[in-house]
């Protein structure tokens, strides 16, 4: 079934913009952005792949191979923005320290930026990394929407457990603000409550999305 959502087609001719090591290097602070976050191999290209149906976001089996900010552009005022991953990578301190300072300095201080994609995977949920990103997100008042990802490593339900196991823990550590939903890449499983998220936050829900299925 064709999904009717305005951000599809957006999403669809997304085209590779610029990758930014340091915050002064990024696009125009203007428009909108929603950038992916997760910690190292939580399959956050994978999902921008398939939310673009694109190659847009390096894939690749060594953890931390995404060391820059990297923009991609949907339209003249809508961007999506591959963030550092963190976790395993193999990197001298120096370097690691130097993402931190720059992804928090974007994160913020980044006035396009309107809303939070955190990757999990659901077989890891909730690490030291996610946690710290919970608590950025409340405390800054900035949206977030979390993938888990790679949903298909299990049962469905045995997934849908981890589903509301997390749920339940961020709704009484962080409240209600947060969604969380099941996703996965290979079997483009929760493609369409994802889409939703990102034309709401976007401003395209009023031009006809249809609601996700619940």
């Amino acid at each position: 079934m064709q999904l009717k959502n305005p951000i599809l087609g957006l999403c669809q001719q997304s085209t590779f913009m610029l990758s930014a090591a340091k915050v002064d290097q990024c696009p125009d602070d203007e428009g909108f952005e929603v950038a992916f976050a997760g910690r190292s191999n939580a399959g956050k290209s994978s999902a921008l792949n398939t939310l673009t149906h694109a190659s847009l976001a390096r894939t690749s089996k060594t953890p931390g191979r995404t060391q820059l900010l990297n923009f991609f552009k949907l339209d003249d005022d809508r961007r999506l923005v591959d963030l550092p991953g963190y976790g395993y990578a193999k990197v001298p301190i120096p370097l690691k320290l130097h993402w931190q300072r720059h992804l928090e300095a974007y994160l913020g201080g980044r006035e396009s930026l309107k809303g939070l994609i955190l990757m999990m995977d659901i077989r890891h949920p909730m690490t030291d990394f996610d946690l710290l990103m919970l608590d950025w997100a409340v405390a800054s008042g900035m949206p977030m929407h979390i993938l888990l990802t790679k949903a298909d490593k299990l049962t469905y339900g045995a997934a849908k457990n981890v589903l509301l196991k997390v749920q339940s823990d961020i709704r009484k550590g962080w409240g209600d603000a947060i969604s969380i939903q099941l996703f996965s890449a290979p079997k483009r499983m929760g493609l369409e409550d994802a889409y939703t998220v990102l034309a709401g936050w976007m401003e395209l829900a009023d031009k006809g999305a249809e609601p996700a299925a619940q």
